[in-house]
C-alpha cells in the first residue's frame, strides 16, 4: 500500500459516479473477471478459472503488502467493481531524481467501455494520485496490439515517447537454480 494515496476517491464519469478504492481479497473474483474480459490478457492465460484463484490471491497479497504498490478497483453502485489498475511508485536517479508513477493492468469491464470510466480513472491518476504521491512523471506500457487503448491514452495527453522491451523468463528454469 502506497502511503500518501488519499483513498477512497470519488470521480465523475460520463455514465456514473465512480469510487476508486484499494482492492481487498473480496475483490479477487471481480479482478480476475476483468483480466479475462480482455482478449489479449486471456490469450496470455488470464482466464479467471477456479484453479488459478490461489495464484491470483497470492499476487494480490504481494501487491498490497508492498509499500510501493497499490491495486485499485473502480466501483459503480449498484453494478459493483467495473475497473481495476495497479500503481507502482518508482524512485529514480534520472530526471534529477524524479519519482515515477507506473500504471499497469488498467481494465474496464467490456460492458462499461466508452462510458468515460477509464478516462475518469486515468485523470484521477494524473491529476490527483501523482500529485499526492510526489511523482513528476506518470508512465505506462501498452501491448502493441492495443490500438484502441493507444488512441485512448493519446486523447488523455500521454505521448508514445519510448520503445518498450520485455523478456519472458522461464519460471521453471529459475525455480531449478
Amino acid at each position: 500500500m502506497i502511503e500518501g494515496a488519499n483513498l477512497p476517491a470519488s470521480v465523475a464519469a460520463r455514465s456514473a459516479d465512480v469510487i476508486i478504492r484499494r482492492a481487498t481479497p473480496d475483490d479477487l473474483d471481480a479482478i480476475m473477471r476483468l483480466l479475462s474480459d480482455d482478449p489479449i490478457s486471456a490469450g496470455r492465460g488470464d482466464v479467471a478459472c477456479d484453479e488459478d484463484r490461489e495464484v491470483y490471491a497470492a499476487a494480490l497479497e504481494r501487491i498490497v503488502g508492498n509499500a510501493a504498490n497499490e491495486l485499485l478497483v473502480a466501483v459503480v453502485e449498484p453494478r459493483g467493481v467495473v475497473g481495476t489498475m495497479q500503481l507502482t511508485l518508482i524512485p529514480g536517479m534520472s530526471r534529477r531524481g524524479s519519482t515515477r508513477l507506473l500504471v499497469e493492468a488498467v481494465r474496464v469491464s467490456s460492458s462499461e467501455r466508452s462510458s468515460g470510466i477509464g478516462g475518469a480513472m486515468m485523470r484521477w491518476v494524473v491529476d490527483v494520485a501523482a500529485v499526492e504521491l510526489g511523482a513528476s512523471l506518470v508512465q505506462l506500457t501498452s501491448d502493441a496490439a492495443r490500438v484502441d487503448a493507444h488512441r485512448f491514452y493519446r486523447r488523455l495527453g500521454f505521448t508514445d515517447s519510448h520503445v518498450g522491451f520485455k523478456y519472458a523468463v522461464d519460471a521453471s528454469a529459475s525455480a531449478r537454480s
